[in-house]
């Protein structure tokens, strides 16, 4: 049986995700959406690209977030740890709810594949203080 409501799920994450992208040389692109074989999760996977110099903003996600540097690097910022730099080919994960940014400091544009383990039906990411 197919699942008509994947579509609209797809379109509202990809809303979410823009509406919350709007920093300058920043964008996250979803790429897919699918449902969990545990209950009422979701994982989400996106591509996200930084300009140089530019951060993607201190934010939350309601789940786990895995990234792989494709390109460049990142200052991966996280509230309790000391900061550090993400390069191409290394991975980084951010536990749920934990307030976090990552800041490209270096001259290249940065992209990044990031997986997110998410509640269904919540934003992928909310903007922290």
């Amino acid at each position: 049986m197919k699942n008509n409501f994947a579509p609209l799920f797809f379109a509202g994450i990809t809303m979410a995700f823009t509406a919350y992208c709007q920093t300058p040389g920043f964008s996250r692109t979803p790429l897919q959406t699918q449902d969990l074989s545990v209950p009422n999760k979701v994982v989400v996977q996106a591509r996200a690209e930084f300009d140089p110099g530019v951060a993607a903003g201190r934010h939350t996600h309601p789940g786990e977030e895995m990234g792989y540097i494709l390109e460049g690097q990142l200052e991966l910022k996280i509230d309790g740890q000391p900061p550090r730099i993400v390069k191409t080919g290394e991975v980084f994960f951010v536990p749920a709810g934990l307030v976090h940014d990552g800041i490209n400091n270096s001259t290249g544009k940065t992209k990044v594949l990031a997986t997110y383990v998410v509640e269904k039906g919540k934003p992928v990411a909310s903007p922290a203080p």
